[in-house]
């Protein structure tokens, strides 16, 4: 498991029914290549987030796979429209297996 993982996650509170809102990630993550080599001449092992899943009320919403490309901390944005409360689910997979989730909610009026 990589070490001071830390997922946060943007979504505004409230929003009007079929409104579309804006959803903005960030994971705070060294995203290790697996190219780069240490002090010690040797590679550093690949440790990257590999996938990163988002549902709504249990339902899929959005889904990415990542390589090792991506930068250290990833941030991600992306829109949605809600039609009613309900409560967004956020995992991201490490290579290790490791799993890191966030929730967030949103009420429509």
């Amino acid at each position: 498991m990589a070490k001071n993982v830390k997922p946060r996650v943007r979504v505004q509170k409230k929003a009007a029914k079929g409104e579309i809102v804006e959803i903005k990630t960030l994971i705070s993550h060294k995203m290790e290549s697996g190219r780069r080599k240490g002090k010690d001449g040797k590679l550093i092992p690949r440790s990257i987030i590999n996938k990163m899943e988002v549902t709504f009320n249990g339902k899929p919403l959005f889904s990415s796979d990542w390589a090792p490309a991506i930068s250290a901390n990833p941030y991600m944005s992306f829109f949605a429209k809600v039609e009613e409360s309900g409560e967004f689910a956020f995992a991201w997979t490490d290579d290790d297996g490791s799993v890191y989730k966030k929730t967030a909610s949103i009420t429509v009026a």
